[in-house]
């Protein structure tokens, strides 16, 4: 059987025979935003926290906060800390991304919570950003699953906050590198702006002495300006400024404002900040710049941050009064980008990639392009699945699409940047193949009742068992390796006709016949040894069977083998041979 690792694959059916939202308001978007005082520099204060869904832990474990031998971090304390924290200040802005704990965090709230959260959502406090199921990869990661993940992360925000939830800005501050093709379909989704935390050293280096960390991306060549998306590149990938982080799991001192204690710091603090900002603004062109305030898993204590924030605010603007020119105030990315809209400028453009991506000379990476490619493997077989049995539900009408959501939940997670990238840790890698195995468990039996409707009643002999063979690329069905009859289904998820061969691994000969009965060519091929030794390989198959099958679009067909009598019985045509050594020279060896 033929397995390809692109979107249009053939899925093949093996069949033994016998004999609420609330309605926004006018708070949420643009219209929520804190301009500024165009005569003073203004900082964007922005609290974020940066969520791995799977990295050193699990997503679970990273979650409920276990294993913190490994890392400290909980996210749904984080989610607990900051909604408590937003409702004592109406100043306070918060943003999130990872929608794949945004929605664990979600079915565990009561009603009165979730309206609350709806109300900060509606009134601008909390703002979705990327709003994906993660933050994907870029390098490693097939358009039709970002598109896809993006797509489950939006359909949840939709469903629960209205227009308030819509993400209007792109957040990849932590993949490494970035694609021209990630813009263009963020672009194509809508987005109105987009944010890098991690460029080339020796790009940022230029563009900050050229006050160019700001830009216009054209994306896409075919579509024009509609691909087109201002592109911003962060200070210092996504973290605080040097020396003011105010998290647990930092060691920078707070603020401390009252004069009468020894350790009273406010002027150091403060002119810290200031001098942070100035240094910034010298690499950005207008007098607007964006402060990020936040990292890995921050705001687990909430109230820390807030409170050492709403003092750095409050101080940083009485300097006003002695001359500085420092004007600060919480913020969102969505609202730092209205504020350079409004500035009218005109922007420096870029057309190609932000790859490959190096933090020091000859600091590349580009080893994960490659790394753990059982599991890149792994996920585009899933995607395949997974889009086939959407198809196949769709056109069934078996409204099963609770029963594909553990697939595509599952999907949602692996593009994670530390995921199909391959730089999460073992344990975290097994985790990720064992959520897409499970999902493609529940999606064989979504494919399984579609064929029960999609099957022609009348099929003969009576259709037994269905299963779907999902190692025959090690040569092994197990199913069907004593079987003397049995019918092979062959799905064609692609809009144009397909004409292919494929193989079926088999223990004896069969007769092949298509659908109207008649029989047609096939041939036997051995089954290398290299594959009979891979490990956990128990197959006793030693032949593949090629046989060639012409399929409607968006169609199948089914095919009937019967195992040939003892003078029927063929010896494979193809004999595998130990090659000579072979060498290749030129003119000058």
């Amino acid at each position: 059987m033929h397995v390809s690792t692109y979107c249009g694959w053939i899925l093949i059916i093996v069949t033994i025979s016998f004999a609420s939202p609330t309605k926004p308001s006018t708070g949420c978007g643009y219209t929520a935003c804190n301009l500024g005082d165009p005569t003073k520099l203004n900082v964007h204060i922005v609290s974020h926290t940066h969520d791995d869904v799977g990295w050193l832990k699990t997503i679970d474990q990273y979650y409920y906060g276990s294993r913190n031998n490994i890392q400290h971090a909980g996210v749904q304390y984080i989610l607990d800390s900051v909604i408590r924290a937003l409702d004592e200040n109406a100043d306070r802005r918060f943003i999130y991304v990872e929608i794949a704990f945004f929605w664990r965090w979600w079915n565990e709230q009561t009603d009165a919570m979730r309206n609350k959260v709806r109300e900060f959502v509606n009134d601008g406090r909390l703002e979705f950003i990327s709003g994906g199921w993660c933050m994907n990869d870029e390098a490693a990661t097939h358009y039709n699953s970002i598109i896809d993940q993006h797509s489950l992360g939006a359909e949840f925000l939709r469903d629960q906050f209205g227009e308030c939830g819509r993400p209007k800005i792109g957040w990849q501050v932590d993949p490494f590198g970035h694609s021209r093709e990630q813009g263009s379909l963020l672009a194509q989704m809508g987005f109105d702006g987009l944010f890098q935390g991690r460029v080339d050293y020796q790009d940022w280096q230029t563009r900050n002495r050229t006050k160019t960390m700001e830009m216009v991306w054209k994306t896409s060549t075919n579509l024009g300006n509609q691909s087109w998306l201002f592109t911003a590149i962060l200070r210092d990938e996504y973290s605080p400024p040097d020396g003011l982080c105010f998290d647990d799991s930092c060691s920078d001192p707070p603020i401390m404002d009252d004069p009468r204690l020894h350790d009273y710091n406010v002027p150091e603090r403060v002119q810290a900040f200031i001098q942070a900002s100035r240094d910034q603004a010298a690499g950005y062109a207008t007098n607007h710049i964006i402060s990020p305030m936040g990292a890995d898993f921050h705001y687990e204590n909430a109230n820390e941050w807030f409170k050492n924030l709403d003092k750095l605010i409050k101080y940083v603007n009485l300097e006003q009064a002695n001359g500085s020119n420092v004007n600060t105030f919480y913020s969102t990315p969505s609202c730092y980008l209205y504020a350079l809209n409004k500035a009218g400028r005109t922007w420096t453009t870029k057309t190609d990639d932000f790859f490959p991506y190096a933090d020091r000379p000859h600091g590349f990476w580009t080893g994960y392009f490659t790394s753990r490619p059982a599991l890149k493997l792994y996920e585009r077989h899933s995607n395949n699945i997974l889009q086939i049995t959407r198809q196949l539900n769709a056109f069934s009408n078996s409204q099963l699409r609770d029963s594909i959501f553990v697939l595509n939940e599952a999907m949602g997670v692996v593009q994670h940047h530390d995921a199909v990238s391959g730089t999460e840790k073992q344990e975290v890698a097994f985790d990720y193949a064992q959520r897409l195995s499970v999902g493609i468990d529940n999606a064989i039996r979504v494919i399984n009742k579609a064929f029960d409707k999609l099957l022609p009643k009348d099929t003969q002999p009576a259709p037994g068992p269905q299963f779907l063979c999902q190692v025959t690329n090690i040569s092994e069905c197990l199913p069907i390796q004593d079987q003397t009859r049995f019918t092979l289904t062959l799905w064609n998820p692609t809009v144009h006709p397909v004409l292919q061969h494929y193989r079926v691994p088999v223990t004896r000969s069969y007769t092949v016949r298509d659908p109207t009965g008649q029989p047609i060519m096939s041939e036997l091929i051995p089954v290398s040894n290299a594959t009979k030794k891979i490990p956990g390989r128990t197959s006793t198959a030693g032949n593949q069977l090629i046989f060639r099958a012409n399929l409607p679009a968006l169609g199948f067909n089914t095919y009937l083998f019967e195992a040939k009598t003892t003078e029927e019985n063929q010896e494979p045509k193809v004999k595998i041979t130990q090659n000579a050594e072979c060498i290749l020279e030129n003119q000058v060896r």
